[in-house]
């Protein structure tokens, strides 16, 4: 037996035997994306290239859950796992049919899922930030952690490989990301933009990370050696990527080497095991004048070959090899994208129009552009659904009642050139809201405005907002509708924080809730279900009044920074009842909260948990430490207990040293923030608790 297929050795070694078998052309041609075939090895023709941010993504057809902002808006690290493993199974299921059985190893067919995206969402102008957790560094590792253990498997053999992604400090504007130095303080880094990467690497053992495209304070960050050396003390062990053509970018656009041959050496040479582009293609090239030398191209390719070995490529068999392919959009998985769409709908404003009544409520307008959408629902990074349900579908599915739709406006198109068109749209929808007892008013935007620079339509910010409102058609019909002074229950569908500039009597933030997300909003609407998400973003007044796009400094940006600003806080989200916190000690067992249910109704909350440290290298405000959902009954008394990881109680300096500083701290316990606009909002108060460590 082949030393490589042996399962008794480790995968670094039997790694090092496959490898040492391959001429250095032969390694080179490993460290594409596109990985080369070597027949007399019997090494298949593999393509790493794969996604799963919210389901398989771009393969054909798969469930589709909501965006990952959405399912960031949960607060449930457990069914985010579920989530992760149900897109693992999937891919299996279509790997042992597509890759194995028919030959087929073009892109999107592989095991290594470059998912999920752990950057900081700094600004909400940036297109892509609802492709990540949010913008807290806690909520974010914990939901990543969940993301990678469900990709990853408890296994020997890896389910299929996550990448965490984009390493680091990348965030935006994407019109200029491929030139652009994202100039970071060290105290940022350590206490903002690498803690979630670090978790992911020490905690979840992920097995891919990935670098983005811009520079890191004048370096590359797929060449840039402070990352590798945070990466070498965190014990990574995977394999490193560059982001898509990013190497390429070297001599193109950060003119930091003058041809491909020296950016591919330098990126090599640097860490960067394998290539997401065609710079590789060089390398032997490169090796021929000297640029680099044969061993690094070992390691790179020891680096990925043992990631295939880990993944069960070699073996005779694997615990996955029995996956039927009926898996794919099943029922069973079509109903945790349901419960996932439901959970992460986040209900903002409720003067008591919600729930409606089927008894009461005779006839619905259901108007707006996203109202019959199927991209309102998708997001970006993918897969083909094999149903959807709309919005205005979801409420036809549940409502015996008359509805009447219009779609009102385009989503962005109408503009003045187009008056005639654009007024008759608008007056078909005031007619139908004239003749109805409350309307459904589905505004917002889709992944052809907000999302990737060239992976998008958006023609004006190659896929960032320039601000924080609704395009001008949607915001006249917006005001057009209000005006007629029916109830109006405000449906918006976005990766990112909008302002309406009108005054509804109910405010729903769906996100992009999935191939489910009709069945789930007509749930929430008629009372079926209740609205439990959470923001996992602060939603701004006015984009004009934060810092710079381009600026990376953490002041005044995210709830743990800002000052003013703030329209609906970070953690905020209404549901239908209301749960009090009673009770805030601390015990053997843990911090715990105490959670009575005072109504008639059960009700089911986030009970979050911050903390606030007064010394100077602290955070200006308070940080979450956490969360858990929480179910309670009518009349019942339910006690929360969280553990506190130790990092909580750290602070960093400004030469990003992090450490214990004090010994005095302030715990807050409650459904949202603890601060005044939080409480306001939601009707509650937190609960404090202070303590002092030894």
């Amino acid at each position: 037996m082949k030393r490589y297929k042996n399962p008794l050795l480790t995968p670094q070694e039997r790694a090092e035997a496959l490898v040492d078998e391959m001429t250095v052309e032969e390694q080179i041609g490993q460290l594409k994306y596109d990985a080369e075939p070597i027949e007399r090895l019997g090494i298949p023709a593999y393509n790493w290239w794969n996604e799963g941010l919210h389901g398989l993504a771009r393969s054909g057809t798969a469930t589709v859950f909501p965006q990952a902002i959405g399912l960031a808006a949960m607060f449930d690290t457990a069914l985010v796992q579920q989530c992760a493993d149900i897109t693992a199974t999937e891919a299996r299921a279509k790997s042992g049919e597509i890759a194995k059985k028919h030959g087929d190893h073009d892109i999107y067919k592989g095991l290594t899922i470059w998912s999920p995206n752990i950057n900081i969402f700094r600004d909400p102008r940036w297109g892509r930030g609802h492709e990540t957790y949010g913008e807290d560094p806690f909520l974010t590792a914990e939901l990543g952690k969940a993301f990678v253990r469900g990709l990853q498997g408890d296994k020997r053999t890896l389910k299929t490989a996550a990448c965490a992604k984009h390493f680091a400090a990348h965030s935006g504007p994407e019109a200029i990301r491929h030139g652009f130095d994202a100039v970071v303080s060290p105290k940022d880094l350590e206490e903002t933009y690498l803690p979630a990467f670090e978790a992911l690497v020490t905690e979840a053992h992920v097995e891919g990370v990935m670098g983005a495209y811009n520079r890191l304070n004048g370096v590359p960050t797929c060449a840039n050696p402070m990352l590798q050396e945070k990466l070498q003390a965190w014990e990574f062990d995977g394999y490193f990527v560059s982001d898509c053509w990013a190497i390429q970018d070297f001599h193109q656009f950060h003119h930091v080497t003058t041809r491909p041959e020296e950016s591919a050496a330098l990126a090599i040479q640097s860490g960067c095991d394998l290539n997401c582009g065609c710079t590789y293609q060089r390398l032997l090239n490169a090796l021929k004048e000297g640029l680099l030398d044969k061993e690094s191209v070992r390691r790179a390719c020891v680096h990925v070959m043992r990631t295939r070995i880990r993944l069960g490529m070699f073996d005779p068999d694997t615990p996955y090899d029995n996956i039927p392919y009926e898996v794919v959009a099943s029922p069973a998985h079509k109903a945790v994208s349901l419960a996932c769409a439901e959970k992460s709908m986040v209900l903002l404003r409720n003067n008591g129009v919600l729930p409606l009544s089927r008894d009461s409520v005779q006839t619905i307008a259901v108007i707006g552009p996203n109202s019959d959408s199927r991209l309102a629902l998708e997001g970006n990074y993918c897969g083909t659904a094999d149903r959807y349900v709309t919005f205005l579908e979801g409420i036809q599915n549940t409502f015996p009642g008359r509805i009447l739709y219009a779609q009102g406006c385009h989503l962005y198109r109408d503009r003045v050139s187009n008056l005639a068109q654009a007024g008759d749209r608008y007056a078909e929808a005031i007619t139908a809201v004239e003749h109805a007892d409350v309307v459904i008013l589905c505004l917002g935007l889709d992944a052809t405005m907000e999302g990737e620079e060239g992976d998008t339509g958006n023609e004006f910010s190659s896929g960032d907002k320039t601000d924080l409102r609704l395009p001008e058609p949607q915001r006249i019909l917006l005001e057009k509708i209000v005006h007629i002074g029916k109830p109006v229950v405000a449906v918006v569908a976005a990766g990112s924080a909008i302002s309406l500039e009108q005054q509804v009597d109910a405010h729903l933030h769906v996100w992009y809730p999935g191939e489910q997300g009709g069945t789930a909003l007509a749930k929430i609407l008629f009372g079926d279900t209740a609205p439990t998400g959470k923001l996992p973003v602060t939603f701004y007044e006015d984009a004009e009044k934060l810092p710079a796009f381009t600026d990376y400094s953490m002041k005044n940006r995210t709830y743990r920074y800002v000052k003013d600003n703030v329209a609906y806080p970070f953690g905020f989200g209404l549901t239908y009842g209301r749960l009090h916190c009673t009770k805030f000690t601390s015990t053997a067992e843990g911090y715990c909260v105490q959670v009575e249910n005072h109504g008639m109704q059960t009700v089911t909350d986030v009970v979050q948990l911050y903390i606030k440290d007064d010394c100077p290298e602290a955070v200006p405000n308070h940080s979450l430490c956490g969360f858990q959902r929480v179910t309670v009954s009518p009349g019942e008394t339910v006690t929360c207990t969280f553990q506190i990881p130790p990092r909580a109680f750290t602070a960093v300096d400004d030469e990003g040293n992090r450490k214990c500083f004090d010994s005095h701290f302030t715990l807050f316990a409650g459904t949202c923030q603890p601060d005044a606009l939080s409480e306001r909002l939601s009707g509650t108060k937190c609960l404090s608790l202070s303590i002092s460590m030894t």
